[in-house]
């Protein structure tokens, strides 16, 4: 007996179709044809998946229902999780950060994608992006089993509560993430200010940072930078609990060279120190190719 499934959505039917005819054409080997019709519903469209034909020999009914349910569960999650997530992202983020500026609401967004694995042309090999997708199959697997009409806005929203609340995380996620980079940003400009109205205090500055992240400060005469230059950052590394990164660009700052020449062992560590540095010293950093001063401890 012929079995007819039902999809009906608000978007994205066009993809629903192509890809249903694409997908169930590539099925008909195994027994299962399938004659869509499309119908309009006010708001939703539907595609109405009416199994057509005689099951090959060795197959059942239930084979082939079972055939054509996995096949619209594997094209619904597809399209929720490649195309509908996209705009589920960008309601949360109205919905809940209207506040923000449109661009800064774009750049929250690119953060989401990439908090929950969707940044980059390999981002449906992830196992993150792979458990989703097979956590969301099988929830229409099942709703399927038992309903021969599935309309997918409403499907999300009430049954794929689980996943709507990992897309909120994620932009909770991107909007920590946001405004860290935008104090960070804002740090930077502020520190680029004092380094643009300080009187420089030396011409040249080599500066050795070894594999612990200490560091050491030279003239341009290779000569240790005389103490009154450091006279009381180490009080307030005490007082203050400042690390060796506030106290170096503290006293870079205070010192304001003209030029700094980085000297490092490993280039592997501590880039992020000396991209705060070439960040704030903009056009003055240059990086030693490797000489005594590298290597030394």
């Amino acid at each position: 007996m012929a079995q007819t499934i039902s999809i009906g959505a608000t978007q994205h039917m066009e993809l629903f179709k192509a890809k249903l005819g694409s997908q169930l054409k590539l099925c008909e080997g195994q027994g299962l044809k399938v004659d869509l019709e499309e119908s309009p519903a006010g708001k939703f469209t539907f595609l109405s998946c009416r199994i057509a034909g005689e099951a090959q020999r060795g197959s059942n009914d239930e084979h082939i229902q079972t055939l054509l349910r996995q096949q619209l569960a594997e094209i619904i999650s597809d399209v929720i999780l490649n195309h509908w997530e996209d705009a589920l992202l960008k309601d949360i983020i109205r919905e809940n950060y209207y506040y923000f500026g449109d661009e800064e609401k774009k750049l929250i967004f690119d953060y989401s994608l990439r908090h929950i694995n969707r940044e980059g042309r390999e981002a449906q090999n992830t196992l993150y992006w792979l458990s989703r997708k097979n956590r969301i199959n099988q929830k229409i697997i099942d709703f399927l089993n038992y309903n021969n009409r599935i309309i997918v806005d409403g499907f999300i929203r009430f049954r794929l509560k689980e996943y709507l609340a990992e897309l909120r995380d994620a932009t909770e996620k991107a909007v920590d993430e946001f405004l860290m980079e935008r104090e960070y940003r804002e740090f930077i400009q502020l520190l680029q200010y004092f380094v643009e109205v300080q009187e420089p205090r030396m011409e040249m500055v080599h500066l050795c940072i070894s594999e612990s992240g200490s560091f050491k400060l030279f003239d341009d005469k290779m000569q240790p930078v005389r103490s009154d230059y450091m006279d009381g950052f180490f009080l307030d590394m005490l007082e203050n609990e400042l690390n060796y990164e506030d106290l170096l660009i503290s006293a870079l700052i205070t010192i304001a060279p003209r030029k700094i020449n980085i000297h490092r062992a490993s280039k592997e560590n501590h880039n992020a120190t000396l991209e705060t540095i070439k960040s704030v010293f903009t056009g003055r950093v240059s990086e030693c190719p490797g000489c005594a001063l590298c290597t030394e401890p």
